[in-house]
């Protein structure tokens, strides 16, 4: 039986690693002043938060048994006042560190969108979408608060215990070791639980971006699931991924859950301890002053404790999570420019293939040796079977692909050495699938050249024939499409990408199946068009219909790893070779 490829769950690392976190603390460092204003206001706030038992504690052994009213009054108000102070600082410290975490988040965000714009067609050819948008949108919302206060506030619960300890000990040792005496209970749990926990987050993390990826491929996919009456079939297999996806979720739970009971069973043995040992076994060390601030230490003890052990979740939890995101942003760029790349001059458009080849895998190679040269503003027709390696060869000659060896020149320079931009912005690329984003018509068509004006616009668009059609919407050129250009005709969004590709002026032009969902009357209408955005440019043009491409200046036909003929439209038909069978086949088709 098939197996939907989102049941299958990617690998997760063995070890606990704070690689990660260590790499997205390197995000902070930038805003070290703000982060130490931030702690600064915490410590100073933690000290004056632990005076308030050393208040209670003057009150009771003190300004009562004396009747002293003045000193009771001049205790509340310092109470009042330390009460209010501490949270005024607190809230200080975290406006700051609100303002540092979702910087640092959208720092990371930015890398992240930044670096994939960068990765090449390979990597989204072996991943579906919603797993990479899982990671750019929901991981990172996921360390967010871990960004904004977990790191500050690890720091400061450390600091608190330090304090708090220091405050047992300097008011009763003999308590305090009471109280700390549960500490190492608590250790052995979190060690024990640890590799559980972040082995749980990681499965979640997986089932996160197997729901995610399929929701994001159904949704897209939707036509065809009605089309075929799939309904019922995917929604079985989304109920699956569901269930799934809350299994491991509650497993994770179950998890997590083990700390915060833990802690507050200890908690409560300590407090019922400091009672204990205070009234029957140190009886003559102990007032009742000291007591109530050992009980109110006691507590404030474990909070920090109970705080880290929430933190250590969220740590656990983000770390799973960084994998992913870093996992991401450390994947090779494997196009690129190289060390002294050079700005590509304005091109002619003479192009050169030195024995070029490709493989997509290493065991399968699809151009082997190619060779051929052509000369700037001819017009080059690429035929052939299916997968023969037609697409490939402009694909090589943008750079979409590094090659396995040989050598591509544009009047004589190798693009290789090249930086992308200044190669890519001088040549244009009509594809099958004309992609059309949400916006307006207008902000489609100035896509490649936001700096043309509306007349040119307009210009592009009465030559390519569409632009009666646009004038005819309610609001023209300023008309809204959704995404992928939904409301639009397959024939109305290659129209729109020949008017935005014409808008573009390139050097080099590469129309792949461009007129493929263009009926043929259109295609008669729009030849002016294209016979205009051919003029004084280098253009290859793949299609199937071969009747498209007989008046190009040479024809190559492209099978076996190579070119194995090619001449003019009348010259092949003479030959009587596999150009002769494939354009006599459709010829008799069509008859």
């Amino acid at each position: 039986m098939a197996r939907n490829k989102f049941d299958i769950d990617e690998a997760l690392e063995s070890p606990f690693d704070t690689r990660h976190l260590k790499r997205a603390l390197t995000y902070a460092g930038q805003y070290k002043l703000k982060i130490t204003a931030a702690l600064i206001l915490s410590v100073v706030s933690v000290v004056i938060a632990l005076l308030e038992p050393l208040i209670i504690m003057w009150a009771v052994d003190y300004a009562i048994p004396d009747g002293n009213i003045k000193l009771l009054v001049m205790l509340s108000a310092g109470l009042v006042c330390s009460v209010v102070t501490s949270v005024m600082l607190s809230r200080a410290r975290t406006i700051i560190m609100t303002k540092v975490g979702q910087s640092v988040i959208y720092e990371i965000r930015r890398d992240l969108f930044n670096h994939l714009q960068k990765l090449p067609f390979e990597y989204y050819d072996n991943r579906p979408n919603g797993k990479i948008l899982v990671r750019i949108i929901n991981y990172i919302n996921s360390v967010s608060d871990l960004m904004t206060n977990g790191i500050i506030n690890f720091v400061l619960e450390i600091f608190n215990l330090i304090f708090i300890a220091t405050f047992m000990f300097l008011m009763s040792w003999r308590l305090a070791l009471v109280v700390v005496a549960g500490l190492p209970v608590f250790i052995l749990v979190i060690f024990l639980i640890k590799n559980k926990q972040r082995r749980a987050w990681q499965a979640v993390s997986n089932k996160t971006s197997n729901l995610n990826a399929y929701l994001h491929e159904s949704i897209v996919g939707l036509r065809i699931t009605q089309l075929f009456t799939r309904e019922q079939t995917n929604a079985s297999i989304f109920d699956k991924l569901s269930r799934s996806y809350r299994k491991d979720w509650m497993r994770a739970m179950r998890v997590v859950h083990v700390l915060w009971p833990a802690a507050e069973i200890i908690q409560t043995c300590v407090l019922a301890a400091v009672f204990g040992f205070g009234l029957l076994v140190f009886p003559e060390y102990v007032t009742l002053g000291v007591l109530l601030a050992m009980t109110s230490y006691a507590w404030r003890f474990w909070q920090p404790i109970l705080a880290l052990s929430n933190l250590m979740n969220s740590f656990i939890n983000a770390i799973a999570y960084l994998e992913r995101i870093f996992e991401t942003l450390d994947e090779e760029v494997a196009v690129k420019d190289i060390k002294g790349a050079v700005e590509l001059p304005k091109i002619q458009g003479g192009v050169e293939f030195k024995n070029v080849t490709f493989a997509y895998e290493d065991e399968i190679i699809i151009l082997e040796n190619l060779s051929f040269t052509v000369k700037a503003g001819q017009s080059i027709a690429l035929v052939g079977p299916t997968g023969a390696g037609k697409t490939t060869i402009v694909n090589l000659l943008s750079r979409f692909y590094n090659l396995n060896s040989g050598e591509i020149l544009i009047d004589g320079n190798d693009i290789s050495k090249a930086t992308l931009y200044s190669l890519r912005r001088q040549m244009g690329i009509m594809l099958q699938d004309s992609f059309i984003f949400s916006g307006t018509l207008m902000f489609n068509l100035k896509y490649g050249r936001l700096d043309a004006t509306d007349d040119e616009v307009y210009e592009a668009c009465k030559v390519v024939g569409i632009h009666e059609y646009i004038m005819g919407l309610k609001n023209g050129y300023d008309t809204e499409v959704q995404e992928h250009g939904q409301g639009l005709s397959g024939g109305q969004k290659q129209l729109i990408s020949f008017a935005r590709t014409i808008l573009a002026d390139p050097r080099i032009l590469v129309l792949d199946e461009a007129t493929s969902s263009i009926d043929a009357k259109s295609e008669r209408n729009l030849q002016a068009g294209i016979n205009h955005l051919l003029k004084g440019r280098t253009s290859f043009i793949i299609a199937h219909r071969l009747s498209t491409i007989r008046n190009c200046d040479r024809i190559m036909y492209v099978s076996d790893k190579g070119i194995t003929e090619e001449g003019t439209h009348d010259e092949l038909i003479a030959k009587k070779g596999d150009y002769y069978k494939l354009y006599t086949a459709q010829t008799d088709e069509s008859a």
